[in-house]
C-alpha cells in the first residue's frame, strides 16, 4: 500500500516551513544555487509522506519503479538568505501515463516574495531495468487526486507560470 491517506482526503498543495541554513550559503549570505534543490527535494519528500503517507521506499520495494529526474526549469527571483525563515510549496501541474511534473516555489515567510519558482519532469521507471513504464493504478489515482485543475500544462510558459504566482501571492497577502 502506497498511500495511506484516503484520496478525497489528500490536498492539491503542500507547504513546509523551514530556515535557511548557514552551510548552504554563499560568501554573499545567499542560498546558494545548487542548494535550492535539495531545500525542495527535502520539503517534498516530507510533505508527501505526512499528507499522503507516501513513501519513496515504498514505491520502490513494493513496484520496483520509481521516479528519475528528466529536466528541471528554475528561475532564482530573489535571493533566500542566510538564516532566513521560508515556506516551499510543492504541487503536481501535470501527469500522463509515465510522466509527473512537479511545481515548487519558495517564499518568504509571510508568501509575500517570491523567491524561486522551480519545475521537475519525471519518469516513472522500473529499476531493474531503468525503462519508462506506465504508472500503476495506484499512482494514477493518487495523480489524478493531487494534481492541480485548470492548468493546460502543454500550453503553459514558465515564464507566464512565474508572473501567476506573484499574482496568487498578491491576491493572498491583500486579502
Amino acid at each position: 500500500m502506497l498511500f495511506t491517506a484516503k484520496l478525497s482526503d489528500m490536498p492539491v498543495e503542500a507547504e513546509s516551513r523551514v530556515i535557511i541554513r548557514f552551510q548552504d550559503c554563499d560568501p554573499l549570505m545567499h542560498l546558494n544555487n545548487s542548494k535550492y534543490f535539495d531545500y525542495f527535494f527535502n520539503a517534498r519528500e516530507d510533505q508527501v509522506s505526512k499528507l499522503y503517507g507516501f513513501s519513496f521506499e515504498a514505491m520502490f520495494r513494493e513496484l520496483r519503479t520509481s521516479w528519475v529526474v528528466y529536466q528541471h526549469q528554475i528561475a532564482y527571483v530573489r535571493p533566500a538568505r542566510i538564516s532566513e525563515w521560508v515556506r516551499i510549496t510543492s504541487r503536481v501541474i501535470y501527469y500522463n501515463e509515465d510522466t509527473m511534473v512537479t511545481e515548487y516555489f519558495m517564499t518568504n515567510d509571510l508568501r509575500t516574495e517570491l523567491k524561486t519558482v522551480l519545475w521537475t519532469t519525471s519518469k516513472h521507471i522500473n529499476v531493474a531495468t531503468g525503462q519508462r513504464v506506465p504508472h500503476p493504478q495506484e499512482v494514477m489515482d493518487y495523480l489524478r487526486a493531487t494534481c492541480v485543475r485548470g492548468l493546460d500544462f502543454p500550453t503553459l510558459h514558465f515564464n507566464d507560470r512565474i508572473h501567476a504566482i506573484k499574482q496568487e501571492l498578491a491576491v493572498g497577502a491583500s486579502a
